[in-house]
């Protein structure tokens, strides 16, 4: 097991990994937590109405070893979002994040996600209901903007009215979300960039923490953006070239900590898979959030086949994590090191 980490919530903000539906579940959080030790992590969007009225245990559990992790909720009922952010609570969460920030239409036709940006009166009620309903910190994740609003004085109303209600932080997706004609994917990469929309809101709000997410795809661009927020945020970079996310303690927190390498990576998801296999998880729903780890080396393509094909089929044990590591040319790693 990787002993846990304390670490202060501000700091483990620094450098977050972004909620990703059907990406970062409990198995995907672990994975991350192996390569770092620091990073604040978050679960996929989870709904207030999925917690208050269905299986909640299976939905909210996790590993203590993933801390600090973050729940994300989407919701628009104060009520509901507050009886959600308290059972949140009572499982262990360090925060609660509302979902502002997503465009699809499932979630639009639920009114919450990327269109509350238009409402931003509700938002803040509901962020005080949920202010209300724990002692952990709450926050908001949201885009700069939807459709054709403007991208200044609205955003500048809605993060001071967030603040007012009591929101800890606030994440800032660096583009606006296009509610009608783009898809959720097309609404990743179309709406341009605006990193420095971001740099100015966080400049008048300090030292309130404005977190940067959107477009980030390289260490050297972490870097950079750190000098002008308080954190940042990775998504698809970090999940699809997991690797980088053992320079970030070093980048993003100072932890001169020697960075985990690929073979104990493997031991440690080798020993994880183990137990949980005995519980009845099928291999493959551990190894398909790890496939991006040997980008680049001599012998991926077999590694990338052992993990996803072979890792379906029946009997596949944890052993497939260490043919899948004996692919690989180590003396490559080495020589790298």
């Amino acid at each position: 097991m990787i002993p846990p980490l304390a670490t202060n919530l501000s700091d483990a903000r620094r450098f977050s990994v972004a909620p990703m539906m059907d990406w970062t579940d409990r198995h995907c959080r672990y994975f991350h937590r192996v390569l770092s030790r620091r990073a604040l992590l978050f679960t996929e969007m989870v709904t207030s109405a999925a917690i208050v009225h269905g299986p909640f245990e299976r939905l909210l559990r996790f590993d203590p070893v993933e801390q600090p992790v973050a729940l994300q909720l989407g919701g628009s009922d104060p009520v509901e979002l507050a009886k959600a952010t308290q059972v949140g609570s009572d499982f262990g969460y360090a925060e609660v994040n509302l979902n502002v920030g997503c465009p699809s239409d499932r979630v639009q036709s639920g009114k919450f996600g990327a269109c509350l940006m238009a409402e931003p009166e509700l938002v803040a009620a509901c962020v005080m209901a949920m202010k209300a309903a724990t002692d952990r910190p709450v926050t908001v994740k949201c885009r700069l903007g939807i459709d054709d609003q403007d991208t200044g004085a609205p955003l500048d109303r809605f993060a001071d009215l967030m603040i007012a209600a009591g929101a800890d932080a606030l994440y800032v997706h660096a583009r606006k979300a296009w509610l009608k004609g783009l898809s959720p994917k097309e609404n990743r990469s179309i709406p341009p960039l605006d990193h420095q929309r971001v740099y100015r809101l966080a400049e008048r709000l300090a030292p309130y923490p404005v977190l940067l997410n959107g477009g980030v795809e390289t260490l050297a661009e972490v870097q950079t953006h750190l000098a002008y927020v308080a954190g940042v945020m990775l998504g698809r970079a970090a999940y699809h070239s997991p690797m980088m996310l053992t320079e970030m303690d070093a980048l993003a927190f100072g932890d001169r900590t020697a960075p985990i390498a690929l073979p104990q990576i493997m031991a440690r998801m080798a020993d994880y898979a183990e137990r949980e296999l005995s519980e009845g998880t099928r291999l493959n729903a551990i190894t398909r959030h790890m496939l991006g780890l040997a980008n680049g080396l001599p012998g991926a393509r077999m590694f990338r086949q052992l993990l996803s094909v072979d890792a379906v089929k029946a009997g596949a044990g944890p052993e497939l994590l260490f043919r899948a590591l004996a692919a690989i040319d180590i003396s490559v790693l080495q020589a790298a090191g």
